[in-house]
């Protein structure tokens, strides 16, 4: 929740990190004194604020194991979660659109978009390679994070052009793929 690149609802962190829905309200409420959460989970949890997650992922600051988000890992973790996502649920023609048409052609586009392409899989597609910037090449997770990247790139690569041409947002890819390929060319040196 505090890495995220913008405040996400509970079901979505849950899509993210793989866990059940159920689970992340109730460890998220525990700290309902850092956080502003709504009575809607559907709803984006943030800091309460802003010297919280700043306090969090600083070890020198926090010095409590227990409490300490090391931003490296868990951008990886973050990571692993855009990516296994994408690479399961990405498919040819995500949204049914119709053929040869144009996405301002569609007159049902927004509803299309929410059923077929969720919160955690836009977050993913927008936001993976934000993960990737910040997480360490020497991560425990590096070599299972360049071979899930790898399948991405081979596999899913045009249906996320596809995806972030329906969000309107086709520019980040040229962002992500730059991040990608600074990021593969330091994993292979």
């Amino acid at each position: 929740m505090v890495l995220v690149t913008n405040p996400l609802p509970p079901p979505t962190i849950a899509t993210l990190l793989e866990l059940d829905t159920e689970d992340v309200f109730p460890l998220l409420s525990s700290i309902h004194s850092l956080l502003t959460l709504q009575e809607d989970i559907d709803h984006p949890v943030r800091s309460f604020h802003k010297s919280f997650p700043d306090f969090i992922v600083d070890p020198v600051r926090c010095t409590n194991r227990r409490f300490y988000i090391s931003p490296p890992d868990h951008h990886s973790q973050l990571l692993i979660g855009c990516l296994d996502l994408m690479n399961r649920t990405l498919e040819k023609n995500t949204c049914k659109l119709p053929d040869a048409v144009a996405n301002s052609d569609v007159s049902d586009s927004k509803e299309r978009t929410k059923r077929y392409i969720g919160p955690a899989l836009q977050y993913s597609c927008r936001s993976w390679h934000m993960h990737l910037i910040d997480m360490q090449t020497t991560a425990p997770h590096a070599l299972a994070i360049t071979t899930t990247l790898h399948q991405f790139l081979e596999k899913k690569f045009l249906f996320w052009l596809e995806v972030l041409s329906i969000l309107g947002t086709v520019r980040d890819a040229v962002d992500a793929l730059q991040v990608a390929m600074d990021r593969l060319e330091v994993c292979q040196v």
